[in-house]
């Protein structure tokens, strides 16, 4: 299967919808009725997301990016979903990979948190070159400890 990255457009809604609410990030910060498309509806607003679609267009996953989201200087990944039919294909690295090489002439850092419950996200990010920075409390939601984690180039 070949994937593509390109910038999301409203028409992508109902998959990115899909991915995040059926994700253990979804469920565990968007399990109100109607969130996560909200806020969806708002990184699609401010051409922040990105979706990974197939050769017939159909939508694999999506990865949301602030520019100059950490310390107003740096990109930020904010969300990083995959349908749960597409999960271990790779997906998610190549939405990373996008980010990375979309912004590599301009920010020497990237910057992204993942939660404790998300192990398998971790060894990601670390086998992809992030570097914990350190871990952030109830950052979030209470009970939940987010990861810092930065790549750098430099």
């Amino acid at each position: 299967m070949d994937i593509t990255v390109v910038k999301g457009s409203i028409d992508y809604l109902d998959d990115c919808e899909d991915a995040l609410v059926n994700s253990e990030l979804g469920k565990r910060y968007f399990s109100e009725k109607g969130s996560a498309r909200k806020s969806l509806e708002e990184g699609f607003s401010k051409s922040e997301i990105y979706v990974a679609i197939d050769n017939d267009n159909n939508c694999k996953g999506f990865v949301w990016v602030i520019l100059n989201g950490i310390f107003h200087s740096f990109p930020y990944i904010h969300i990083i979903a995959v349908k749960s039919e597409n999960r271990g294909q790779g997906i998610g690295k190549i939405l990373l990979k996008y980010v990375e090489d979309a912004n590599s002439n301009k920010y020497i850092k990237l910057f992204l948190v993942v939660a404790d419950f998300n192990p398998d996200a971790k060894r990601l990010y670390e086998k992809m070159g992030y570097s914990a920075i350190g871990d952030i409390p109830n950052l979030y939601r209470n009970g939940i400890t987010e990861c810092l984690m930065m790549k750098s180039r430099d």
